[in-house]
């Protein structure tokens, strides 16, 4: 979800649900350590609950990036062993991690060691020649036998060689059971699936197979008012505004956005999908594509997709 999930969607994504845990765009040890830090960690209190994810291999490198992220304030700290990308391979961290289970365990001490925040890691159920049945239990009981207590499991294997980062969420067959089984196996363990899930009734069937948690991460960035509106439902809270209260819910961030010199579609182009599937949402993603970009453009952008909307629904 890198240039996705960033700060502004959170915010955005936050007005749909105060339960769920946001989880950052992926950023490398390498970046905390020598990037711009404010650039990179800074989010916006609201956003609680939220992980910070981060992407490497060397144990000392993600130790430091936990420690300087640690005034932060993350309410958790995610390793992702997962990403399939040609970038994150030649870094030799993300899926190809899959390979290298005791390096993954030395790399979670290493970070639990700098946090007090739960450090959990999301995987794929394998790679390229792999058998997930031997290989994906083997890796759940490394990460455990290291501390780990939280497990992150996209269903699909990663082909390293020879699918793209893309084809890579498409064309691998999804084994949702695979992931069930794991939960099966290891009851002690928070273990979340993710991979190929597009509705709330789908994350609903499956924790109530046993499963702990459902990660959702395109369907809800191109449909999240389906996805996000009304999941708050499964910890017994009411919290359900309608689209319209979310698009009102983002002005105050927004105008401070903009009072700080900010772009107005640096947030609206997170905002795209909001009324998906109903009445107006052409009119809405029209006007917020081809006006929020334009130089010293504010709220009255805003105003005018909503009219979009209100007028197909009137």
């Amino acid at each position: 979800m890198m240039d996705w999930t960033d700060r502004h969607c959170r915010v955005f994504h936050r007005q749909m649900t105060r339960r769920a845990m946001l989880y950052t765009e992926m950023v490398t040890a390498a970046a905390v350590i020598h990037g711009p830090k404010p650039r990179l960690l800074d989010f916006s209190p609201r956003e609680h609950p939220v992980a910070l994810q981060l992407g490497g291999s060397d144990p000392c490198a993600l130790a430091e990036a936990v420690r300087i992220a640690g005034p932060w304030s993350y309410d958790e700290v995610n390793l992702n062993c997962g990403c399939p990308s040609d970038r994150v391979q030649s870094g030799c961290f993300g899926a190809v991690l899959m390979e290298r289970p005791q390096l993954v365990a030395d790399c979670v001490r290493a970070m639990q060691a700098e946090t007090d925040a739960p450090v959990t890691v999301k995987c794929r159920i394998g790679v390229d020649a792999q058998d997930p049945e031997t290989v994906l239990p083997e890796f759940i009981e490394t990460l455990a036998n290291a501390g780990v207590r939280h497990v992150i499991i996209h269903a699909r294997k990663a082909w390293l060689q020879g699918l793209s980062p893309k084809e890579n969420r498409e064309i691998p067959p999804l084994d949702h059971d695979l992931v069930i089984r794991m939960k099966r196996r290891f009851p002690d363990l928070t273990i979340c699936i993710n991979g190929g899930i597009a509705s709330l009734k789908q994350a609903k069937s499956l924790l109530e197979a046993g499963l702990d948690g459902v990660m959702l991460g395109r369907a809800a960035y191109h449909d999240p008012a389906a996805v996000l509106i009304g999941a708050d439902a499964l910890w017994g809270d009411a919290f359900a505004p309608d689209p319209v209260e979310v698009a009102d819910a983002m002005r105050p961030y927004i105008a401070g956005h903009l009072a700080g010199g900010g772009r107005l579609h640096q947030i609206t182009r997170h905002m795209l999908g909001l009324f998906t599937g109903k009445p107006g949402a052409r009119g809405w993603r029209r006007v917020l594509s081809e006006r929020a970009s334009r130089e010293g453009v504010g709220l009255e952008v805003l105003d005018a997709a909503l009219a979009e909307v209100q007028a197909r629904a009137a």
